[in-house]
Order: C-alpha cells, then sequence, then structure tokens
C-alpha cells in the first residue's frame, strides 16, 4: 500500500508516494541520496541514523516515512553553509576531537544542533542525556561532551539561583552521601 506525501528536506520540497512499511531512513538514503544518517542498529538504539523533524531528533530508522507529511526534515547534509562552510556546532566537534570514523557524528551533531536551536539552557547532565540516544566507538564520550559544551555556550547553565544549577547541585550532594 502507498500513500502520497509532502515534506520537505534541508529546505528543499518533495511530494510523492511512498511504501507505508518504508522507514524515513531508506527513503532519505535510498530514493533521495541523503546518505549522512547512517543504518546501525536498525533498531532505535544507537542514534547514527538521527535526523531533525521540525528541529526534534528522531532515529529515522523507526520513523515511518508517511508520517513525514507536512514535516521539515533536516539531515546532516543541510547542517553546513550553502557555501560549504561548517556550522558551529560542526566545527566545535572538529575542534574538540570529536570525530574519529564519522558513522556516529551526523547524529550526534544534529542533537546537539537541536539543542543550541531549543535557546534552552542545559547542565551538564541534561547534555548528557540529550546525548545518551548515540552510541560511539571511536572517540569516547568525553570530547562529544566537551564539543556539545562548547556548542551551547551561552546556553549552558551555572548561575547559582538558576533552578537547573539548583538541581544539578542537589543531586551532586545527594551522590556525595
Amino acid at each position: 500500500m502507498f500513500k502520497r506525501i509532502a515534506f520537505s528536506v534541508n529546505g528543499k520540497a518533495f511530494n510523492f508516494e511512498v511504501d507505508i512499511r518504508e522507514s524515513l531512513l531508506e527513503m532519505l538514503r535510498n530514493r533521495l541520496g541523503y546518505t549522512g544518517a547512517k543504518k546501525g542498529c536498525g533498531a532505535g538504539e544507537c542514534g547514527a541514523c538521527s535526523v531533525l523533524i521540525d528541529g526534534i531528533p528522531f532515529d529515522s530508522c523507526i520513523y515511518l516515512a508517511v508520517w513525514a507529511d507536512g514535516k521539515e526534515i533536516t539531515t546532516i547534509e543541510g547542517v553546513a553553509s550553502k557555501s560549504g562552510e561548517l556550522s558551529e556546532v560542526q566545527k566545535a566537534f572538529v575542534e574538540e576531537g570529536a570525530v574519529q570514523c564519522g558513522f556516529c557524528t551526523p547524529g550526534l551533531v544534529l542533537t546537539t544542533q537541536a539543542m543550541v536551536e531549543s535557546g534552552k539552557e542545559f547542565t551538564t547532565d541534561e547534555i548528557k542525556q540529550e546525548l545518551s540516544g548515540h552510541l560511539c566507538r571511536c572517540t569516547g564520550y568525553q570530547s562529544i561532551l566537551n564539543a556539545a559544551v562548547k556548542s551551547l555556550e551561552g546556553h549552558t547553565c551555572t548561575c547559582v539561583d538558576s533552578p537547573h544549577y539548583i538541581q544539578q547541585h542537589q543531586q551532586d550532594r545527594i551522590e556525595e552521601r
């Protein structure tokens, strides 16, 4: 069974029929040529296939293409400028050594980009939580965390009277006990 859907990828509009069983990942990679999203686990556990749907990170391997009807999808190909200059998030990942084989990098960059674009402030624990759906076998997670923190400079919460800061330090005191 097929269904006609209309959506956009990185600002480019599309309108065509998709098999209702087809994943967004399959459509992006096989039909549209956006190969930045990787097929890792196929079960929504590793984050290699992450894309942004209306600005929110999703694992495209478990997101049906028909659900993309009316949505704006951003892949890693849509993050750099049109001239090819890396985004600030991409630069932070390079500067912090948070890329090696590159298999997990697109999903991590997109998730970090979503945090930046949210305009919210994040504690270190909240950043870790946001990135927790991604697996990396090469870099170790400290460089990835450093890149995310660097990307979020100005969006990380350190003010003593902030609810984020208070909550984090209350948790730290509980863990010390």
